[in-house]
């Protein structure tokens, strides 16, 4: 299943990695949301990527947008990985049923197991209004792909 530009964007409920439970619908008519899959926690192109966003959050903020981060990784890992990190936005378990949320948005890949690295830019409304992704997960996300997305808000 793909989501398209103008559709609603799938609700969601997941635990993030300081046990609690995060809705996507949470935050429909208070702040749009920008849901980044990234398939490994602990690795080296993610971490970078994460990084870069924690370093650029309050760009996010002052923009009104809730950064939300999902791997298929299990909470106790991101709960780790998030605090030496120093990530303060919520870093979000699709552990189980594995991959459910990846797949309803279109990214998850079977053979791996894994998310791929994805964005979903949704609107205060909980319309998808972007999204963008690489075609490797070797290939970070260029920061300007997110200065186009946030500007369609």
């Amino acid at each position: 299943m793909t989501i398209e530009i103008g559709q609603e964007a799938p609700d969601f409920e997941l635990r993030s990695s300081t046990g609690d439970t995060v809705k996507l619908s949470q935050y429909r008519g208070d702040k749009a949301v920008a849901i980044v899959f990234y398939p490994f926690t602990f690795t080296g192109v993610c971490k970078g990527e994460l990084c870069e966003l924690r370093d650029d959050l309050s760009r996010y903020e002052s923009a009104g947008v809730q950064v939300l981060a999902i791997s298929c990784d299990t909470a106790p890992a991101q709960k780790k990985w998030a605090e030496e990190e120093g990530y303060t936005f919520p870093v979000l378990a699709d552990f189980w049923p594995h991959g459910a949320v990846a797949q309803a948005y279109g990214i998850f890949n079977d053979k791996l197991g894994c998310a791929m690295r994805g964005t979903f830019i949704v609107d205060k409304s909980g319309v998808l209004v972007d999204k963008f992704e690489t075609d490797a997960l070797g290939t970070a996300r260029e920061k300007s792909r997110y200065d186009e997305a946030l500007a369609k808000l």
